[in-house]
């Protein structure tokens, strides 16, 4: 039987372990913790960014602690490396400047006790002025509006399996599937989508929002709490793969087959694996406006990273769509690396990681499918959230679409993420989405960010 731990006291009243073992050890998770003097993270271009380095353990500094610190623009090999050592207060680190509007990062790495601990920071310099790379197709709004006749063709044909294990109180879920276009638009072949479709069961007529996915191979279950509240919800899958089928079937083929989806035919204009996809968001939402229970007047868009991206396409593509709501969009500005700066996910042309050549087939693909693009033509009000630590969807990526938009927006910034939401933008952004389907109107209930420290 193990002794009790007594607690004596200390001067000041504060108490501590009694020590009844011959070796007494004392252990916790270090922080490497790297962050912008400015309290919004935000400078001008030209002015000079200031970091602090630190390392904590349960709370309080934990001091002799080498750390590596190495700056540079996001995603882009260091401009400066430095050797620090924690202390009882942080280490001021001078990271220099920008000259032009973007992000410069600052990535704190350690060794303590045998392991690896890594934290960054990210400053923005004048991030609401970045400007887009990509080129702009004359005959962008041909190419989809041919597109979008193809798939006018082809009936939608639904299918429909009730799913009564996946429901909840007041609401009716369905595994359903529908045509869509194939991947040749020369063809005749047509696709199936897959996706949950969540309905109140209340006899009425209900708003309707379509959730589209992230990047990846997963299975779906629909979006419950929406439904709830009195929405139907369409939960799609782009993969053309039922979307209930066990997980191990996902994981292999995200492993095997569909690991790089996002490069398939990048060097043919007609046959890029996007294609189908955009197309496919305006057919769910024709499955949508098609349901007997639909109001006939408010459908919105929602998604995160490729799934923001994808909402972005949504409404642009889709009169239909009054109202989006998109988490740190990809796919923007995805020719960023060849002009020395972070581009879209999932960064084509990154001067160091594996990937496809600028060929110019490939560069003529892809202002097609850039979302700057469609950024350009969105005329639906939206909500977009992100971080300046992303370090999947650059944030510079994330601004050079944001920044294009010409429609009513609202902007929400937590700043100290990464590619992860916290609970308080998921709320937020629900409810925004939620009044706006449902009064017709565009909240304004979000807070302005600060403006940048001069």
């Amino acid at each position: 039987m193990l002794a009790p731990t007594l607690l004596l006291p200390l001067a000041g009243g504060l108490l501590q372990p009694a020590r009844a073992g011959a070796q007494d050890l004392w252990t916790g998770t270090p922080e490497v913790l790297v962050t912008p003097v400015s309290p919004t993270w935000t400078y001008r271009v030209g002015a000079p960014a200031t970091f602090t380095v630190a390392v904590r353990r349960d709370g309080h500094p934990l001091s002799g602690v080498a750390v590596t610190v190495r700056c540079g623009p996001e995603m882009l090999p260091p401009t400066l490396m430095k050797e620090v050592t924690s202390g009882a207060t942080p280490v001021v680190v001078e990271a220099g400047t920008m000259n032009s509007p973007g992000f410069l990062r600052c990535i704190g790495t350690a060794q303590h006790e045998g392991r690896s601990y890594r934290g960054l920071g990210t400053a923005g310099f004048d991030p609401l002025t970045i400007a887009p790379t990509v080129t702009d197709p004359a005959d962008f709004d041909a190419f989809w509006s041919e597109g979008k006749a193809q798939l006018a063709k082809i009936p939608i044909e639904m299918t429909r399996e009730l799913l009564p294990s996946y429901g909840g109180p007041g609401i009716i879920v369905s595994h359903v599937s529908f045509q869509t276009v194939g991947l040749d638009p020369n063809g005749t072949a047509t696709s199936r989508i897959y996706g949950i479709l969540c309905e109140p069961s209340a006899p009425g007529k209900y708003p309707a929002l379509l959730s589209v996915p992230g990047a990846g191979v997963r299975p779906y279950r629909g979006l419950l709490a929406p439904c709830q509240h009195g929405l139907i919800t369409l939960q799609i899958g782009i993969h053309g793969l039922p979307v209930t089928l066990d997980p191990l079937v996902y994981t292999s083929l995200g492993a095997g087959s569909l690991s790089r989806y996002f490069m398939t035919n990048l060097e043919d204009r007609d046959r890029f694996f996007y294609r189908r996809v955009y197309l496919s968001t305006v057919r769910s939402n024709d499955v949508l406006t098609s349901l007997p229970n639909y109001d006939g007047v408010n459908l919105g868009v929602i998604g995160g990273s490729q799934g923001g991206a994808l909402a972005i396409v949504t409404a642009a593509l889709d009169p239909r769509v009054k109202v989006l709501s998109s988490t740190y969009p990809a796919l923007a500005d995805l020719t960023g690396y060849l002009n020395n700066r972070a581009g879209g996910w999932p960064h084509f042309f990154h001067p160091t990681r594996p990937g496809p050549k600028p060929t110019p087939e490939a560069l003529r693909t892809l202002p097609y499918y850039d979302v700057v693009k469609f950024a350009r033509r969105v005329k639906a009000p939206g909500i977009y959230t992100w971080g300046y630590n992303d370090e999947t969807v650059p944030p510079t990526s994330i601004f050079s679409a944001y920044n294009v938009i010409t429609a009513p927006k609202v902007w929400m910034l937590a700043v100290t993420t990464g590619h992860n939401t916290t609970p308080e933008q998921a709320t937020r952004t629900d409810a925004w989405m939620e009044e706006a389907l449902k009064t017709g109107h565009m909240p304004s209930t979000i807070p302005v960010p600060p403006p940048p420290t001069p």
